[in-house]
């Protein structure tokens, strides 16, 4: 009788450190995904984490508009140093993906976030936005001066530059095709129903006699 409840006591005391610890695994799971999200924009279509880097891609979007507004003023608060490459795009870009979570691979996305800077859409709040902790002065309000002094086509050509950057696709529909005509296969047949220049009969022998009276 004794054994036996040994036996009964040793078998509840491994299947609680069995318990415990599964528990202990799942919680360790749990906590992992609360503090490391996967960014919403992952699985989306529109974006290829192959294509390029996030914190590379400002610098893409200047090569395709040059004149856009840098904003690259700020001192850092680790190196006492400006920061030439803490750019406007570049704070855009963590915005809109990190902060908002919108995926970088379609147009109507990124014109959404330049309506927050505008005004018209989400409220921007500086406790989150980019560079908030990194640079002493927060570049919120900059930003938006900067995005607000931009005209239509320009904030256009800016949506349209930061999708080609993302999704390389968007950048091939967005170029006209400069040689319509390399689209029509060398040696294809003649679609069906175009008109053709008539033959002329030839003569033939003994036509001549037709023409005596």
């Amino acid at each position: 009788m004794k054994r036996r409840n040994r036996v009964l006591k040793f078998i509840a005391t491994v299947l609680s450190v069995a318990g415990l610890t599964a528990i202990a695994a799942v919680m360790s799971l749990g906590n992992h995904s609360l503090l490391n999200p996967a960014p919403a924009f992952s699985q989306s279509p529109g974006f290829s984490q192959s294509v390029v880097r996030v914190d590379d891609a400002w610098q893409q979007v200047y090569k395709q508009i040059p004149n856009l507004p840098r904003e690259n003023q700020y001192t850092s608060t680790e190196t006492g140093k400006v920061d030439p490459n803490n750019t406007l795009v570049r704070r855009l870009i963590r915005y809109h993906i990190y902060v908002k979570g919108r995926p970088p691979g379609y147009r109507l996305d990124w014109k959404l976030t330049l309506a927050d800077y505008l005004g018209a859409n989400s409220l921007m709040q500086e406790s989150q936005y980019p560079g908030y902790d990194t640079l002493k002065t927060n570049p919120l309000e900059g930003d938006r001066i900067a995005i607000g002094r931009l005209n239509r086509v320009q904030r256009n050509a800016l949506a349209q530059a930061l999708t080609n950057v993302f999704s390389p696709r968007a950048s091939q529909a967005a170029q006209p095709n400069p040689n319509p005509a390399s689209n029509v296969p060398s040696g294809s047949t003649r679609p069906q129903g175009t008109p053709t220049s008539p033959r002329l009969p030839q003569p033939k022998p003994g036509d001549a006699r037709l023409l005596l009276p």
